[in-house]
């Protein structure tokens, strides 16, 4: 308890002098060994450019709790959504060489794309692939890649879309999506004749001089220097397996590393501008005002410390304004592996953070990007650490009371009456294909036939529902499985949603509409 106060004292006092932009590597490394503690974070890289230069890069704790190698500069991190900038990026160069414009219909270059009604696949252009404003709930069709290990093909996502129900109107209402960037990626590759994992490699990694970084795991050669992720949960932490490949990485395949990413930070805040003196160009200042123009609005942070004004969406950017300064920024998440890219161009600032634990390192990167931030900003201490620590533990332990309780139900409930030869059988939805419901060991099991990591046992809850404990374990997804039956008592469909109230939204267990297909 004395070492803990301690700590936090000492934290204070050096905080206390980061101020005005005032900014030491000292500082840094007090916040990063600090915040790191308080989230229980195995490893982390972050990077500070500032007018021009890098003035921090460096790596912190360990790339792996196995093997306690420590993390450095170079170490490679799954950067996950913070490629889709890359993706936007791609597609900016494609117009300006004329192969393609942004508001070109996505069906004129994959005319097998159909969306959920006749207009919309219309008019649906290579902008609409990047903004979030489909129509489409959060995270729709996610499932085709979560968990990892599943067959399905970009055919697959292409032809998935028509069944899927819209939650809102077209282009009215800001909905995170990753599946329309996998399309997106699909364009540079009809378009350009190059995989895109080959052109983010050519066209942006090799001039941008970033010869560490990989547009996919399977690319990395050399996995020496790469961070394991991590789940830290039950208080240890414990290495998850590296996320297998997505159908391709436009929605967050790349891996990379701070340094790399310092000059992926530069280019932007150049306005496309890279080289010893800005003498070459990757894309021009009117793609980049593009790219951070809002496309689809977004609700707006209110709180008072920054006076915001406005928030949305650019093209693979979010975009806000601080004390009066436009903030550009995106994070990134897979299993065990978090990141935040986050820029001021008016300050000329730029900060990059990577981690390799959750469910702590969301709350990390937020709380240690906003200290840095404020420096420049000329804020005073927010204690954003503490304030996002208590924020954390009160979700998840929030989330915890939900799913004991769940659980608990289970152990109590009367499943006597249940038949269990009345829930058997095959049952197959539109877009995720068949689902199976079978015995195993004398208990009712569930089991995805295209994602095979989506099998568990069913226990009763209440009524007609389930709920399936995953043998997967990298995230916490268990789910309930609720049976709609005939007048016999045989069920006939069946419809799922998370347990836990804190399930990531790629699990979208709810927009699945699983029916019988055999009645014998």
């Amino acid at each position: 308890m004395k070492k803990t106060i301690f700590k936090t004292l000492l934290f204070s006092l050096l905080i206390t002098n980061i101020c005005y932009g005032q900014y030491s590597s000292e500082q840094v490394d007090s916040i990063m060994g600090y915040a790191m503690d308080k989230f229980n974070v195995a490893g982390v890289a972050v990077a500070i450019v500032k007018d021009g230069e890098i003035i921090h890069s460096k790596g912190y704790g360990i790339k792996s709790s196995d093997t306690k190698s420590p993390v450095n500069n170079h170490t490679n991190f799954a950067i996950a959504s913070n490629s889709k900038a890359f993706t936007t990026a791609a597609l900016a160069i494609l117009v300006e060489e004329g192969k393609i414009t942004w508001q070109d219909k996505v069906k004129d270059h994959i005319p097998e794309f159909k969306m959920y009604n006749p207009y919309v696949t219309e008019n649906f252009n290579i902008q609409d692939l990047l903004t979030h404003r489909s129509g489409l709930g959060l995270g729709i069709g996610d499932l085709m890649f979560f968990p990892d290990g599943s067959n399905f093909t970009i055919d697959d996502v292409l032809s998935s879309f028509q069944y899927f129900k819209p939650v809102s109107a077209f282009r009215t209402q800001f909905d995170y999506d990753n599946l329309l960037y996998l399309v997106a990626g699909e364009i540079i590759k009809r378009v350009s004749d190059m995989s895109w994992e080959d052109f983010i490699s050519e066209r942006i990694f090799q001039p941008l001089n970033m010869d560490n970084s990989s547009p996919s795991l399977e690319a990395i050669k050399n996995k020496s220097n790469l961070a394991s992720p991590h789940n830290s949960a039950d208080g240890e932490l414990i290495v998850l397996p590296n996320f297998e490949e997505m159908i391709n990485g436009a929605a967050g395949g790349i891996y990379a590393n701070v340094d790399d990413l310092c000059n992926w930070m530069l280019l932007h805040l150049n306005k496309g501008k890279y080289g010893k003196d800005l003498e070459n160009q990757l894309f021009t200042e009117d793609s980049q005002n593009e790219m951070w123009k809002i496309h689809t609005v977004t609700d707006v942070n209110r709180n008072p410390r920054y006076n915001s004004h406005f928030s949305g969406y650019g093209l693979g950017w979010g975009l806000t304004d601080v004390k009066g300064n436009m903030r550009v920024d995106h994070t990134g998440g897979l299993p065990g592996m978090l990141s935040l890219t986050a820029m001021i161009p008016d300050l000329n600032l730029g900060i990059v953070i990577l981690t390799n634990t959750e469910p702590g390192g969301s709350a990390f990167f937020s709380s240690v990007g906003l200290t840095i931030m404020d420096s420049y900003l000329g804020l005073d201490d927010f204690q954003w650490i503490e304030k996002n620590y208590e924020r954390l533990s009160a979700r998840l332990e929030s989330g915890d009371e939900v799913t004991k309780k769940v659980w608990a139900t289970v152990a109590k409930a009367n499943d006597t009456h249940i038949v269990s030869e009345d829930y058997i059988g095959i049952y197959e939805d539109a877009w995720f294909g068949k689902a199976e419901v079978f015995m195993k060991k004398g208990q009712l099991w569930f089991k995805s036939h295209r994602s095979p990591k989506l099998n568990g046992p069913m226990a009763f809850y209440k009524a007609n529902s389930f709920a399936i404990k995953w043998e997967y374990k990298d995230m916490n997804a268990d789910a309930f499985a609720m049976f709609t039956l005939d007048e016999k008592g045989r069920a006939q469909s069946i419809k799922m949603k998370g347990i836990s109230p804190n399930i990531d939204f790629s699990f979208d267990f709810q927009d699945l509409d699983l029916r019988r297909v055999n009645n014998n």
